[in-house]
């Protein structure tokens, strides 16, 4: 089986190709991604199409050799999560693939739960919601189906903190959010690997592991998890609460 990912939930464009032997082993990982510097723009639009086309080449495959795409669905940025989304319908249905949307935070989280196992700690994915806000999601096992322990949502890192204290579990914080709000989430007693470390960065071949035991859906059925109104609303929602008062 060979399966195509891509993500574009953060201000990188990751794409990932992942080909799994009969039994389940992994015969090529290839990953590309477009990180842009601090305080620069997304390149989502330009970046997506050609980095999947280079990887593909990377790989010695075309787009007729491919048996799944998978697509991260967010939480993220509004335009992020719609250039991703519509570009990986628009594969599915040109190339007639199925098409599986899997949870960003829940990617990034199995991506770091063998880290958090060795440490005796459960994975936590927190992602930069701005307005000083994440978006987080923890699970006990983020690579089976199962409920997460805290629910994916949008909200102050305090108010993180205190859910994670109150869990009662010991976490492991990865993602964009735990290293910009890494001392809130360490008073919690959470641990936040170095700012560099390779757990933060979302990975499309993730979405591709865990697309391949999930069951494809129609293209048009997987919709972006924005989990929050998009800036512009919420901007135009405050203005006018200011005009009433």
């Amino acid at each position: 089986m060979r399966v195509l990912g891509l993500d574009t939930a953060t201000s990188a464009t990751a794409v990932g190709l992942l080909e799994l032997d009969r039994d389940g082993s992994e015969l090529t990982a290839i990953e590309r991604r477009d990180d842009p510097p601090p305080r620069s723009r997304p390149r989502h639009t330009t970046a997506l199409l050609a980095l999947a086309i280079a990887t593909l080449h990377d790989a010695g495959v075309g787009w007729d050799d491919l048996d799944l795409l998978a697509v991260g669905t967010g939480p993220g940025t509004f335009t992020g999560l719609r250039i991703g989304i519509t570009t990986a319908r628009a594969l599915a249905h040109a190339r007639e693939l199925p098409l599986v949307g899997v949870s960003t935070l829940r990617s990034l989280a199995k991506a770091a739960a063998v880290a958090a196992q060795a440490q005796d700690r459960l994975a936590l994915a927190v992602l930069d919601a701005r307005r000083r806000e994440v978006f987080a999601a923890g699970w006990a096992d983020p690579g089976a189906a199962r409920t997460p322990l805290i629910e994916p949502a949008a909200m102050a890192p305090e108010r993180l903190a205190a859910t994670l204290s109150d869990s009662g579990e010991r976490w492991l914080a990865v993602g964009d959010g735990a290293v910009g709000f890494r001392d809130v989430l360490q008073g919690s007693g959470a641990v936040v690997p170095d700012d560099g470390a390779a757990l933060h960065r979302v990975s499309a071949l993730e979405h591709c592991r865990l697309a391949a035991g999930l069951e494809p859906q129609n293209p048009n059925d997987v919709r972006p998890e924005y989990l929050r109104l998009p800036d512009a609303e919420l901007t135009l929602q405050a203005g006018a609460a200011r005009a009433k008062t």
